[in-house]
């Protein structure tokens, strides 16, 4: 049998590291005993060997209020055996992010998994209160490997120089120590002649970075963005 599938470009890619990208699309990671993964349910494509799937519980009462109260709903399974276990999410990019003793807030929309041995809990975003959708995000800290998604390549503004205003629905992630405020670029003069389409963004400014897709996603209200 012959067909452009057979070349080497679409074969599985094997390094030896435990977290690694099989294509832009596509994470690769090696599930082992004591080396568990958390994923979002459903990220999983294929896997290889003996894995075991488990929903992921809050952990402990305060965390199953703080997801009760604010609605935030990003379901975690645990993976466990002894496997290699391919995720993806609507074939958008992938990308890792090495955490060392430090943190990040993810847009539930954009996480897809992380080492279990990472802490994790929902936290609000200040002044995004009023906002359904982008007004919680996941915060993962610790010492390990996550993968997120990006709708499009990725990219990652400083925010300690200046300040740094980025769509809501664009802003895929940022350092955990930056506290983001929602502003408002309309004025009444915009508003009475229809607005310009750009009515909310996130406000950083402080030593971190956030890391910003090419796309607006999943606009708020749950419909494709045209």
């Amino acid at each position: 049998m012959r067909s452009q599938l057979f070349d080497a470009t679409n074969a599985e890619v094997t390094t030896g590291e435990r977290w690694l990208k099989q294509n832009e699309k596509m994470v690769k990671v090696t599930v082992a005993p004591g080396q568990d993964v958390l994923a979002v349910k459903g990220a999983m494509v294929a896997y290889q060997g003996q894995a075991t799937f488990n929903h992921e519980g809050s952990g402990s009462l305060g965390k199953l209020i703080r997801r009760a109260l604010t609605n935030e709903d990003t379901p975690l399974m645990r993976v466990t055996g002894q496997a290699e276990v391919f995720f993806a999410r609507q074939a958008q990019n992938v990308f890792f992010v090495q955490l060392e003793n430090d943190g990040l807030s993810i847009n539930g929309t954009n996480l897809l998994a992380f080492d279990a041995s990472l802490s994790w809990d929902v936290h609000r975003v200040q002044g995004a209160g009023f906002l359904s959708g982008g007004a919680f995000n996941t915060l993962i800290s610790g010492h390990g490997t996550a993968a997120l998604t990006s709708d499009g390549a990725p990219m990652l503004l400083d925010c300690s120089q200046q300040p740094t205003f980025v769509d809501i629905q664009a802003a895929v992630a940022w350092s955990a120590n930056l506290q983001p405020q929602v502003v408002s670029s309309m004025n009444m003069r915009s508003l009475l002649r229809g607005g310009s389409g750009e009515a909310f963004q996130f406000s950083f400014h402080g030593p971190g970075f956030v890391i910003v897709q090419p796309s607006e996603g999943m606009p708020l209200g749950g419909q494709p963005s045209s």
